[in-house]
């Protein structure tokens, strides 16, 4: 188990095989760890979706598997991301030099 900060970081997501198709919409995470992050969404993900993850901040991409979608009471859902392909920056060190 990995600990998880509280985090909310601005963000545009968009499913990363088909992002005109689906949208790109703006939201922010809940939580983030080492290797993955919860984000709200305004829409359900599917197990195994690919998701692109980019920072407003910086402009940072990363891209993350969905692995869970909870749906939450007011008709948004929170997709649980374990991250693909860090390229050696992740939302914890993200953390670190934003200042956040």
């Amino acid at each position: 188990m990995e600990k998880r900060l509280p985090i909310a970081i601005v963000v545009r997501l968009a499913h990363a095989l088909d992002p005109p198709k689906n949208g790109v919409e703006m939201t922010y995470t809940d939580n983030v760890s080492a290797h993955g992050a919860r984000v709200v969404s305004n829409r359900a993900w599917q197990m195994g979706d690919v998701a692109r993850v980019t920072s407003l901040k910086d402009d940072s991409t990363l891209f993350g598997k969905v692995v869970y979608c909870q749906k939450q009471g007011d008709n948004r859902y929170c997709i649980g991301l374990s991250f693909v392909d860090r390229g050696g920056v992740t939302w914890s060190t993200y953390r670190a030099y934003s200042g956040a």
